[in-house]
């Protein structure tokens, strides 16, 4: 799979605003969306969470 890289560019930069995992628009991914945590963590949007 994979996403696009534009898109994951913008997730990224969204990302790195926010201390909990968010999705590719900036809301806070729910614990039960296991799809979108698993796309997160894959992509290494993980690895940019603002501490």
């Amino acid at each position: 799979m994979g996403i696009d890289k534009s898109i994951k560019k913008n997730w990224i930069e969204i990302q790195k605003k926010h201390s909990t995992p968010v999705n590719a628009i900036g809301v806070k991914i729910k614990d039960t969306d296991s799809k979108t945590l698993n796309v997160w963590k894959e992509e290494g949007i993980d690895k940019f969470l603002k501490k």
